[in-house]
């Protein structure tokens, strides 16, 4: 059974987008793949973080996780921090890695852009950590937006250079882009990805919006000119954005929406999504404030950082060996 590593920042509220244009995907792989998934805290201090608001993300990412379908008996599910090969490993990606591939990486230049002399060096190392949380567990596959394949390509260039020098340790991991709705739009700017960043609250869904709430938003989200729904990516961002967010919660073709909403207009085609949004997150929602406050999910944690240990220290110890730093 070939790996799959997820890794998501616990850097706040998760969107329709995130579910929609990576979570959902997850639930499948679980039959198929050996699948870690891991909430990678040491990526979100790569900027300030309030203490207790990090300790309550974490933990919200851990339930939405499991809330949306993933079985901890198929699935390992931990806390990159609980895991300290991530820290080692990413330390000798780093010094893998060249200065200049690092500052080329669209990330650092758009976050590290009015900064000056104070740009944050976590910033410059974040691609290098991300690497040594793929490469730890032999990892075949990563399913990634389509804003994270640029990280993917540089985790394969460290990976060869590392097994040019060294010897063959490392997998070297291959790119796994959902074909429809990789990447889900704002509400308020079809041209725009979803944030839970986004300083406009109405332009994004979060999994745990009340659902007059998603009604609201969905009502207000940005249409086109003129009056058609129709799934016209290039001249119709906005509709088309909403078409696919209903054509994956519903599971209907883009093609059936269109015939369905065929003269119909965008106030009828609006209420019915904000249902089907409603809806699709409904079951989530129930199975996440189970979870958020019972022992069970610090019991899966802890279970999860053990195998994760268990795998990742396995590899570390060859790669250190490989390299002349363990003894034998």
């Amino acid at each position: 059974m070939k790996t799959i590593f997820s890794g998501i920042q616990p850097s706040g509220i998760l969107t329709l987008g995130n579910y929609l244009g990576a979570m959902k995907h997850f639930v499948p792989l679980q039959d198929e793949f050996n699948c870690y998934f891991c909430i990678v805290d040491q990526h979100a201090i790569t900027v300030p973080q309030d203490p207790a608001a990090l300790r309550e993300n974490i933990r919200r990412l851990a339930a939405l996780y499991l809330a949306v379908g993933l079985d901890p008996e198929k699935v390992t599910l931990f806390i990159q921090s609980e895991v300290p090969a991530h820290a080692k490993l990413g330390w000798i990606m780093l010094c893998t890695s060249y200065v200049g591939e690092l500052e080329r990486m669209t990330q650092y230049k758009d976050k590290s852009q009015g900064r000056g002399e104070s740009i944050p060096a976590g910033l410059l190392a974040y691609p290098p950590l991300m690497a040594a949380d793929i490469l730890l567990y032999g990892t075949h596959y990563v399913p990634v937006g389509e804003d994270q394949k640029q990280h993917l390509e540089l985790t394969r260039d460290l990976a060869i250079r590392f097994n040019k020098r060294y010897g063959e340790i490392f997998t070297i991991p291959e790119i796994r882009v959902a074909e429809v709705g990789a990447r889900i739009m704002s509400l308020q700017d079809g041209t725009k990805k979803m944030s839970k960043s986004d300083p406009n609250q109405g332009a994004y869904i979060s999994m745990l919006d009340e659902p007059d709430t998603i009604a609201k938003k969905i009502k207000r989200a940005q249409t086109d000119s003129d009056n058609a729904v129709r799934y016209d990516k290039q001249n119709k961002p906005a509709i088309s954005n909403l078409l696919t967010i209903y054509s994956l919660c519903s599971g209907k073709s883009l093609e059936e929406l269109e015939e369905m909403y065929a003269g119909k207009g965008y106030g009828v085609f609006k209420t019915d999504l904000a249902e089907v949004v409603i809806e699709t997150l409904r079951p989530i929602q129930d199975r996440y404030h189970q979870l958020i406050d019972s022992p069970e999910l610090d019991a899966i944690l802890t279970a999860g950082a053990e195998k994760a240990n268990r795998v990742a220290n396995q590899m570390l110890h060859k790669v250190e060996k490989a390299m002349g730093m363990a003894r034998l």
